[in-house]
């Protein structure tokens, strides 16, 4: 079934390999601030995610993974907001990278994200399971603000 959750990946390459992807992304402002260079910032988001969106309809021909395709609008509207969100994301980072800088803005999105996340868990928020607010949880939270402030100051 597509989308389904597919248990069996050991959960430290998981941390290695969301890890190693989350190393690439920190060049996704840098490069897409040198494509703003050359369109401006808004038409560099569009080719940024035009690229991405051929390169995924690729992934899932060539995966053979088309057949969920028709079930897309079988869910709640908020389900179908993850691009929206990324767009915003990668706009942001286009025009604050030039203010910041890639570590703060790769600090900036960790610690936005980190929060967000500790919140929602906590919430249960989207059917997720509530994960408790801890005292360590909140540590981390709070190193990462702290590590932000470093980096961008």
């Amino acid at each position: 079934m597509p989308g389904e959750y597919r248990p069996g990946m050991d959960r430290g390459l998981a941390v290695i390999l969301t890890a190693a992807v989350g190393g690439l992304i920190a060049l996704q402002p840098a490069i897409n601030a040198g494509l703003s260079r050359a369109t401006g910032s808004l038409p560099a988001a569009l080719v940024s995610f035009t690229v991405g969106t051929i390169l995924l309809a690729v992934i899932v021909a060539l995966a053979g993974d088309t057949g969920g395709l028709g079930s897309t609008f079988n869910v709640r509207w908020y389900y179908l907001i993850g691009g929206l969100l990324g767009a915003a994301y990668v706009t942001m980072a286009l025009i604050t990278v030039k203010t910041i800088g890639a570590g703060g803005v790769a600090a900036a999105t960790i610690t936005g994200q980190l929060t967000a996340s500790v919140i929602i868990d906590r919430l249960g928020v989207l059917g997720l399971e509530t994960v408790p607010l801890t005292a360590t949880r909140l540590a981390g939270v709070a190193l990462l603000l702290a590590g932000t402030y470093l980096v961008v100051r």
